[in-house]
């Protein structure tokens, strides 16, 4: 017989830390970022980040594993057709959690929970024409290195100008 978690569980029992997390991994997903305490933002990252890997599988089965615990059907349709596709390439690591400090009332530590960024398709296509832009400086450098320099023949015709 399966049984909870031994240690804390934020608060309350193990069906309410489930909860808890699981309607903390929906307001992750339809806001990008949420602020939590740090306790809450640590055990959020597992949870939400074994959303996106089902997420990324796309299949039925899967979305079928994250409608039980987020019964959001519109959350879960954002997760599989937007933020899902961001990470194709990203083998895990979806999550950023960031201390803010402490709360002002009761002094408990603060974090800031968010979706990594992947980069976009216009972020990428910034960086291709950057990284082409450079190695064409680099290569009109190499050619004028290659390019003997005739000083001698320049300088005459310049002093000629001069007379005139």
């Amino acid at each position: 017989m399966p049984k909870p978690a031994k240690g804390a569980r934020l608060g309350g029992s193990a069906a309410h830390e489930k909860l808890l997390l699981n309607n903390l991994a929906k307001s992750l997903f339809e806001h990008g970022r949420i602020t939590t305490t740090e306790a809450k933002a640590r055990r959020l990252r597992p949870v939400a980040e074994r959303f996106i890997t089902k997420a990324k599988k796309g299949d039925i089965h899967n979305r079928r594993l994250v409608l039980q615990s987020i019964t959001d059907k519109g959350v879960v349709h954002t997760l599989f057709t937007e933020i899902a596709p961001r990470y194709e390439n990203r083998p895990g690591g979806y999550t950023r959690i960031t201390k803010i400090g402490n709360r002002r009332g009761d002094n408990a530590p603060m974090a800031v929970i968010e979706l990594v960024e992947a980069l976009t398709v216009a972020q990428q296509a910034t960086g291709e024409a950057e990284a082409a832009t450079k190695r064409a400086v680099k290569e009109d450098a190499a050619k004028k290195d290659e390019t003997p320099v005739e000083s001698v023949e320049d300088a005459a015709p310049v002093e000629d100008a001069k007379d005139a």
